[in-house]
């Protein structure tokens, strides 16, 4: 075992390209994730780092750790190949259908929970996640305020067919998705009943697509990423569309990307719908998400 381990240690650490938005992925961690694949044990990069290396049985799963070595060496994502991701604590299902849960995204994920847990509701409070995708948002929500109601939306079929299975694989049966544009699938029903809107949406400029690692252009959906000509379509459409569905008190909650930030603020500050707005701030002092409270 150690020295198929070295070999294929040595290939990853000579040519493995790793990208800023995955830091959790070095050679190490790669290997150990697509070692637990191929031995029939898959798992997420951060659960493969954390746990000890089940044996391979046979030269069957030695021949298939090769050839997802040399698929991630091809640009191939880690997550496809493994079939899973992690986020905020979940080992998640990942698929090309869906955009791979970034780390990033862990801080609007952790701020959506500390705005449910300290509020002063006594209802059970009522979430929407649109641009749901995999799901990610809405399960580590729902896992880690069990009295939420969350529903989550997406406009691509394919993304909400894998969020379903892992409302199955998580076994949180009570997080319900619908398939829409935005807040479309949210009619007047909900006017004045949401609690917290989180979002995690598209805002890669369109022009900046094709420049992106083709590990990321070339495998992830361009529709989870693909922000418009500004980069800010979807950003803007949902800061427009969320007074109607939020209650008084109640948050908006959304990712930007870099650079977006500040004017985001600066626009929710104009906005009369909102009288509270917080920014919150990466390890490198980019603002990268929002709070806005419903007036």
């Amino acid at each position: 075992m150690d020295d198929l381990y070295d070999m294929l240690h040595a290939r990853l650490s000579a040519s493995l390209q790793t990208l800023p938005d995955k830091p959790r992925e070095t050679p190490d961690s790669a290997l150990r994730a697509l070692w637990f694949a191929a031995a029939g044990e898959p798992c997420s990069v951060v659960a493969a780092a954390r746990d000890p290396l089940p044996p391979l049985l046979d030269d069957s799963a030695r021949q298939s750790l090769a050839r997802l070595v040399d698929r991630r060496l091809a640009g191939e994502p880690l997550a496809y190949l493994t079939g899973r991701g992690h986020f905020l604590g979940l080992e998640l299902l990942a698929g090309s259908a869906a955009l791979i849960p970034r780390e990033e995204t862990e801080l609007l994920a952790r701020a959506c929970v500390e705005l449910l847990r300290t509020a002063t509701e006594h209802h059970p409070p009522r979430v929407v996640d649109v641009c749901t995708g995999s799901g990610n948002l809405a399960f580590a929500i729902a896992h880690h305020v069990p009295a939420a109601e969350v529903l989550g939306a997406d406009i691509s079929a394919e993304a909400l067919a894998l969020a379903e299975r892992n409302r199955e694989h998580l076994g949180l049966p009570r997080v319900e998705f619908r398939c829409g544009d935005l807040l479309a699938p949210f009619g007047a029903r909900f006017d004045g009943t949401v609690d917290l809107i989180a979002c995690a949406p598209p805002y890669i400029l369109s022009a900046k697509v094709e420049q992106m690692a083709p590990e990321i252009s070339a495998h992830e959906p361009r529709l989870a990423f693909d922000g418009g000509p500004l980069g800010v379509s979807i950003l803007l459409r949902l800061l427009e569309e969320s007074p109607r569905l939020l209650r008084a008190g109640g948050w908006l909650a959304f990712e930007a990307g870099l650079g977006q930030g500040p004017a985001m603020a600066r626009r929710l500050g104009r906005d009369p719908h909102y009288d509270e707005v917080r920014t919150l701030i990466d390890d490198h002092g980019e603002v990268r998400a929002l709070l806005a409270r419903r007036a």
